[in-house]
């Protein structure tokens, strides 16, 4: 049994299709399937239900999928164990991140590269279930999510700033020299939210009803960066996580207005995996996350904003 063919069986197994297995891992698609039947023939069991398409897996080949999962893990954990030794870590470190703290991971990416600059860090955007499973199957070394999330299973947390909510708004509207705003008033202003399967979205709506209130937005965005291509026209308002304004900061035109409410939002931070064996690499993002101060920087920067409106 190769290690080549416990990969070709993963990525099988994750693009459900052998042809896209085949392109990810470089090979012709009748390697990869020759490989994979070598794989059967070796261990005496059937591995993939075949038909004339990809069927997925025989309960025989979901168990030997763990393992190649578990066998593959421990040798990315060899080798940077050996990278560690030789001179500074090596290697790629596979981050996953809710979209709504993209605009703060660079408060824990950057610190981590100046500290282990022969590491490359790979970040993908992804929801919090996709999250989950990548913890789960080891394609994911650790997450940036949050960490009150119950379906996150057995993890490691390390919690890094709670979301504050305030209001964007533009410097003519009527909510423009308030010193504070209650969400009441907040829904009834011409808004751009996050759209209803974003996780943000729903704790805000959550604060509305708090409110005796409700928004009906003119314009949802699954992502932040949409939000905020909309808000620089000067026609539409917002709530936003505060932690956005370290990527964003507050468009031309327009101000932040406090929000009556709670004090903290949900918790985002770190999370990893109990596996054994763990990443030396997700180790080493623990321990520059525990320096490196992202909760205070957050609330720093909120606070200047509001000074300055």
């Amino acid at each position: 049994m190769l290690l080549r063919q416990l990969e070709y069986l993963v990525a099988l197994a994750r693009e459900r299709h052998f042809a896209r297995a085949a392109a990810v891992c470089f090979v012709s698609q009748p390697s990869l399937s020759a490989a994979i039947r070598r794989l059967e023939h070796e261990l005496d069991v059937p591995i993939v239900r075949r038909g004339r398409r990809y069927e997925g897996l025989t309960p025989e080949g979901e168990l030997v999928l763990a393992w190649a999962h578990r066998i593959l893990a421990e040798q990315d954990a060899l080798r940077q164990e050996l990278s560690a030794l030789r001179g500074g870590l090596t290697g790629t470190l596979r981050l996953g991140i809710v979209p709504t703290a993209l605009p703060a991971a660079s408060l824990l990416t950057t610190p981590f590269c100046e500290r282990h600059p022969k590491v490359r860090v790979g970040i993908e955007s992804l929801s919090s279930a996709e999250i989950t499973h990548g913890l789960a199957e080891f394609e994911l070394d650790a997450a940036m999510t949050y960490v009150d999330d119950d379906t996150l299973g057995h993890v490691r947390r390390f919690p890094l700033y709670e979301e504050r909510y305030v209001l964007l708004t533009p410097l003519d509207g009527p909510l423009a020299a308030a010193s504070k705003a209650r969400w009441a008033y907040a829904a009834a202003l011409p808004l751009c939210l996050l759209n209803s399967r974003m996780r943000n979205r729903r704790i805000i709506e959550e604060c509305f009803a708090a409110d005796g209130a409700s928004a009906t937005p003119a314009i949802e965005s699954d992502s932040v960066a949409g939000l905020y291509a909309h808000l620089r026209g000067g026609r539409w308002s917002s709530v936003i996580s505060h932690a956005w304004l370290h990527m964003f900061g507050v468009p031309d035109g327009m101000r932040v207005v406090p929000l009556d409410g709670p004090a903290h939002g949900p918790r985002v931070g770190l999370v990893v995996a109990r596996h054994d064996p763990g990443s030396v690499l997700a180790e080493a993002l623990l321990k520059v996350a525990r320096e490196a101060g992202v909760r205070d920087a957050l609330d720093d920067l909120l606070r200047t904003y509001l000074k300055d409106a």
